[in-house]
C-alpha cells in the first residue's frame, strides 16, 4: 500500500531534464540513425526507419512534459514503462540493418559441429520427444517477458529506490545486444536449416548464404507437441514479430540470468525460487526449439552474468 500511496504523492524536487533510461534510449536511436542515413541507399526501408524514430522522440518528449506537469511517481512509472515496452519495436529493427551484411551462420554451426560432433539443436527435441518435456521448453521459451516483467515491477513495489536502476540495467542490457546483433548477423538453427535443408545440416556440410535473408524470412516450425498450449503460444509470437537476427548471443539467455541476478540482488528467496525452473527450462529450450545454437546459449550465459557485473557497477554511484 505504502508503494502504491508513493506513486501519487507530488515530488517535492521534480527531475527538470531526462531520465537515465530515457538518456539511454535517445543515444540508442541517435546510433542506429546515422547507421540508417550513412546506409540509406541500402536500408529496404529507410524513411520508415528514420520516422519511427521521430516518433519515439515525440513520445519521450511527451511523456517529459505530461511528467512536468504532474511530477510525481506514477508519471516517472509510465516514462520508464515506455522505454521498455519499446524493446518490442526496436528488436525487428536490428533485422532491418543487419540484413545487409552477410550471413554467418555458417561460421556459427560449423565451430557448433567441432565444438560437439553434431548439431545439438538438430537432435535435442528429437532425443526427447515427450508432450511433457515439450510443454515444458515452451513454457519457458514463453516465460521470457513475463520473467523480465515480474523482476521489474517487484522492485517497483517492493524495492521502489532501485526501481528506475534495475529497469535502466535491462534495457541497457538489450540495447548492448542490439548492437551485437546489427554487426553480427547470425539467424540461428531454425531459419539457417531452413534456408540450406536439413540433408545438408545433417550431412555436416554448411554453406555460406550471404545476403539470403535479405529478402528470406522463413523458419522451421517448431518441434515438440504441436497441440500444446505453451508450443501455440511460442509459434504465435513467432508468427508475430520473428525475424532471421538476433541469434547470437542468445539475448533469452543473457537477459533471463540478468533477471535471476538481479532478484538475488533483491535479496528476495521467495522470487528467486519462482522464478528459477522458468529460467531452466528456458535456457534449455532456446536449443530444444531451434531458435539458438548452443554456443549462442554458452554466450548469452556469460554475457548476461557479465552485462549484470559491469552495469550495477555503473550505476552504483547514481542509485
Amino acid at each position: 500500500m505504502k508503494a502504491i500511496t508513493n506513486l501519487f504523492k507530488i515530488e517535492k524536487k521534480p527531475l527538470r531534464g531526462l531520465m537515465a533510461i530515457e538518456w539511454l534510449t535517445v543515444a540508442y536511436l541517435v546510433f542506429t540513425l546515422v547507421i540508417v542515413l550513412f546506409a540509406y541507399t541500402r536500408v529496404e526501408n529507410p524513411q520508415a526507419m528514420i520516422w519511427g524514430r521521430v516518433r519515439i522522440a515525440a513520445m519521450t518528449a511527451a511523456l517529459w512534459a505530461a511528467y512536468r506537469m504532474v511530477p510525481c511517481g506514477l508519471t516517472r512509472v509510465v516514462r520508464v514503462t515506455t522505454q521498455l515496452a519499446l524493446l518490442a519495436w526496436w528488436y525487428p529493427d536490428t533485422y532491418e540493418i543487419n540484413r545487409m551484411l552477410p550471413n554467418l551462420d555458417h561460421v556459427f554451426a560449423t565451430w557448433e559441429q567441432q565444438w560437439f560432433g553434431c548439431q545439438p539443436a538438430l537432435y535435442f527435441a528429437a532425443a526427447l520427444p515427450s508432450h511433457l518435456v515439450s510443454e515444458l521448453m515452451s513454457m519457458g521459451y514463453a516465460s521470457y517477458y513475463p520473467m523480465i516483467a515480474v523482476v521489474v515491477f517487484y522492485y517497483l513495489f517492493c524495492r521502489y529506490n532501485e526501481y528506475e536502476r534495475a529497469a535502466f540495467v535491462v534495457l541497457a542490457t538489450f540495447f548492448i545486444y542490439y548492437v551485437v546483433y546489427i554487426f553480427v548477423p547470425v539467424a540461428g538453427p531454425t531459419f539457417y536449416y531452413k534456408a540450406v535443408g536439413l540433408q545438408e545440416i545433417a550431412a555436416a556440410h554448411f554453406p555460406a548464404i550471404g545476403n539470403y535473408f535479405n529478402t528470406h524470412t522463413d523458419c522451421m516450425p517448431t518441434p515438440g507437441y504441436t497441440d500444446g498450449v505453451f508450443y501455440q503460444m511460442v509459434e504465435s509470437a513467432k508468427a508475430a514479430g520473428e525475424r532471421p537476427t538476433a541469434a547470437f548471443p542468445s539475448s533469452h539467455v543473457g537477459v533471463a540470468t540478468l533477471c535471476m541476478l538481479l532478484a538475488w540482488h533483491a535479496r528476495s528467496r521467495r522470487l528467486t525460487f519462482v522464478l528459477a525452473p522458468f529460467y531452466f527450462f528456458l535456457c534449455l529450450s532456446t536449443v530444444y526449439i531451434q531458435a539458438h545454437y548452443v554456443i549462442d546459449a554458452i554466450a548469452g550465459l556469460v554475457s548476461g552474468a557479465a552485462l549484470y557485473a559491469l552495469l550495477m557497477w555503473a550505476t552504483k554511484r547514481k542509485w
